[in-house]
């Protein structure tokens, strides 16, 4: 069988015979085509059912919602939302269900009609008992907005990698707070994370 195959790899892979200056410009040809890098491709689809990436922010719909130990409502419930808009991070996806992590760190899976793309976030300040700054404009020389606690629910808007646009207010008032917050002081978005 090998004695075989050889003399086919012989003729297949053999250069030709080629006379006078054709030869060095193919060679030429050849070395530098080799040199040129190769245009990257269309980013595939997740392998995961929804085709979204993985890992990343949505909120709550509705209240309460049933958190679960596996992806099914054969499985029990662990723990409930009480309150709709809580920030939550989907990790893993199977069929219609998704595992979620919340700000705690504590993880269980939820049907996906329970959760949409609306980015909501909660003030996380750097300093122990500290307060997250929300400027006029994406700024550290901007003027001051308003004080967040930590803690502090808010809707994002956009994120440019350092920081993000937020709303926040008191509950059950009409009013809110509009500004900027750097971004690493925000649970709910990724370190760098860009998008409007």
């Amino acid at each position: 069988m090998i004695g075989q195959i050889h003399p086919i790899c012989k003729v297949m892979f053999g250069l030709p015979a080629i006379s006078g200056l054709v030869r060095p410009f193919l060679l030429t040809f050849l070395a530098l085509a080799l040199l040129v890098p190769v245009a990257p491709s269309a980013p595939l689809a997740q392998d995961n059912p929804s085709g979204l990436p993985l890992p990343r922010f949505v909120s709550t719909r509705s209240s309460p919602i049933n958190v679960r130990v596996g992806p099914g409502t054969r499985y029990e419930i662990a723990w409930n939302f009480l309150v709709p808009g809580v920030p939550v991070e989907i990790i893993q996806e199977f069929d219609t269900w998704r595992k979620i992590r919340d700000s705690e760190g504590d993880e269980g899976w939820v049907h996906q009609s329970l959760l949409v793309g609306t980015r909501i976030g909660y003030a996380t300040p750097l300093l122990a008992n500290g307060e997250v700054e929300m400027r006029a404009n994406p700024s550290e020389g901007a003027p001051l907005r308003a004080r967040l606690a930590s803690g502090v629910k808010v809707t994002i808007s956009a994120c440019n990698g350092e920081w993000c646009q937020v709303s926040a207010g008191q509950p059950h008032e009409r009013a809110s707070y509009n500004g900027w917050v750097r971004q690493a002081e925000l649970w709910g978005v990724y370190p760098d994370e860009d998008f409007d």
